[in-house]
């Protein structure tokens, strides 16, 4: 049972929908309170009341039942009090019938969501900047998925510009084949970075010549440009890998070449391309933003001149019911031009497109540079984990099974949840002592609670049932109405845009189940109270593992 659902469709509020209350209703802060509370102050203009008096009113209205046995109305707040041998009851059965899929629905039947994220550059190694876009949109690709969406995932390659040209001009200098076949990726990056430490004028109009030559369909300069991103998609599918990330397709910038001149014409055509200083744009001075730049003075497309042409081909293709851009915050100019433009030109999905902006992501030296060769390659960040993770599970469990394994699953996770576990708009510098405590807020943390869990489980003998009726105590009742929650978390995760809310939700359940573990015997207890404690801990196992799942990391049976 969706407990505020419930209590949502037993309340009338004139002019609000049993859905807007569902998502008003929160969890008090002390549990003493209530179990849920619903804030009536976002309700005072439409009924044109106070808060208290809307709250007071709506206390008489409701009937208690056997779901919701108590209602009160404190200073402009309608607090409720869910009957705890029921939720018990309801919660642990649910769970137990539904296990690895507790917490999903079908909400998204029928409709599709695009997520552009990732979006690595060819012939550039993964660096650490890129951590952020890859495991939000990983993450949110998940989310959806759970919900019943169809879900796109689009890796939208940096495959085109005069960069490339570079490479050619430098491979041809200085470059063989059999190194960088053998060095691949970093091989292609120690060339670019030497021709941008040694390029003097006629290097320069090398590389220009080198990049027109492929656009003209050159075959040399084309068989080494596929060569190029051959190398890079074999090192970059290799960290999606560790990662557990997913692509439906790699259609980068230079898919859209022959994309870009329709929409051109039409944005001739409705009268909205003007000529400044040469180049073609976009008006949006009225708008309160500077021009958005379609073509430069020599004819040449932009960023914006390809995002206009995917938004359209994707919207035609899929058409999505949204469509997710998971890119920095340093974007946000560039998104509202492109949406505005869009919605200039008549497209009313152009209300769909979202840029799930996230903030920057650093190690504590401060940030990089992949011109100047100064980068925290992310093999690097997950291979240094995965290292001090086995050293700390060696220390700590010498004895463990498949050390190598469970350090990889702690190693990786630890990098997927420090990159998560904050709202996404903050900027992270990225601790390696703090993202692998086995104390505190880390998925190290959960994991370690996992294995907890599954300890108490091997340990039982016989089959063990939910009872009935059973009064569950005060630990016991904190860990129940965190479990209820995780449905309502998943959705908010989504209409959110924030993964953070899922490992924020994981600590806060694993933190109550391990003071419930430390206050209350379990193994030993007897009749109902070990059958309940047992399946307590059984619930508590499925949900965090969904929860660290739909993040994107797995858990060890032991650690």
């Amino acid at each position: 049972m969706d407990y505020k659902q419930y209590i949502a469709h037993k309340l009338t509020i004139e002019g609000v929908s049993a859905e807007e209350i569902a998502a008003a209703i929160a969890l008090p802060p002390n549990s003493e309170m209530g179990d849920y509370a619903l804030p009536c102050f976002k309700f005072a203009k439409v009924m044109r009341k106070s808060p208290v008096m809307i709250a007071e009113e709506l206390k008489t209205s409701f009937i208690t039942d056997d779901v919701i046995s108590e209602v009160s109305a404190v200073n402009g707040y309608l607090n409720f009090k869910v009957n705890k041998s029921g939720l018990a009851d309801n919660v642990l059965n649910r769970i137990l019938a539904e296990g690895e899929s507790y917490g999903s629905s079908d909400i998204g039947s029928g409709k599709t969501i695009c997520i552009d994220y990732s979006s690595v550059n060819i012939a550039k190694p993964f660096h650490i900047g890129h951590l952020s876009t890859t495991v939000i949109g990983g993450a949110l690709y998940k989310i959806y998925k759970f919900l019943g969406y169809n879900v796109v995932g689009i890796n939208h390659l940096g495959d085109y510009g005069t960069q490339f040209g570079k490479l050619i001009s430098a491979y041809k200098r200085w470059g063989n084949r059999e190194e960088v076949q053998s060095g691949g990726i970093h091989a292609i990056n120690d060339l670019y970075v030497r021709f941008n430490n040694e390029a003097d004028e006629q290097m320069e109009n090398e590389a220009r010549e080198y990049f027109r030559l492929i656009e003209s369909g050159d075959k040399e300069a084309n068989e080494l440009f596929e060569w190029f991103k051959e190398l890079t998609l074999e090192y970059v599918k290799e960290i999606y890998k560790k990662l557990n990330i997913t692509f439906d397709s790699y259609a980068g910038e230079r898919f859209y070449t022959d994309k870009m001149q329709p929409v051109i014409d039409e944005l001739k055509e409705k009268n909205l391309l003007k000529e400044s200083n040469g180049a073609q744009i976009v008006d949006l001075e009225p708008y309160g933003m500077s021009p958005c730049l379609i073509l430069r003075s020599d004819g040449a497309s932009l960023y914006a001149t390809r995002d206009l042409a995917a938004a359209v081909y994707r919207k035609n293709t899929y058409d999505f019911y949204k469509c997710l851009y998971v890119v920095a915050y340093q974007q946000n100019l560039h998104f509202k031009q492109v949406f505005k433009v869009l919605e200039l030109m008549g497209k009313d999905w152009a209300k769909d497109l979202v840029h799930v902006a996230y903030g920057m992501v650093s190690l504590e030296d401060g940030a990089m540079s992949t011109r100047k060769g100064k980068v925290v390659w992310l093999e690097d960040v997950i291979n240094k984990c995965v290292e001090k993770a086995y050293a700390i599970i060696n220390e700590k469990n010498p004895d463990l099974e498949n050390k190598k394994e469970t350090a990889q699953l702690v190693g990786i996770g630890a990098v997927i949840f420090g990159a998560l576990y904050n709202n996404k708009i903050k900027d992270i510098v990225f601790s390696y002592d703090k993202v692998l405590s086995f104390e505190g807020e880390t998925s190290v943390y959960v994991q370690y609670t996992c294995a907890r869990a599954n300890s108490v489980l091997s340990k039982c003998e016989g089959e063990f049932a939910v009872p009935q009726s059973y009064s569950p105590n005060a630990q016991e009742s904190e860990v129940i109405k965190s479990l209820a929650a995780f449905p309502g978390m998943v959705r908010d995760a989504a209409e959110k845009y924030e993964p953070s809310y899922i490992a924020r939700y994981a600590v806060d359940l694993a933190q109550k189940y391990n003071k419930f573990y430390i206050d209350c015997k379990i193994l030993t207890a007897e009749g109902d109270a070990k059958d309940f404690r047992l399946s307590l801990t059984k619930a508590t196992l499925y949900t965090l593992k969904n929860a660290l799942s739909l993040l994107g990391i797995g858990v060890p049976e032991k650690m």
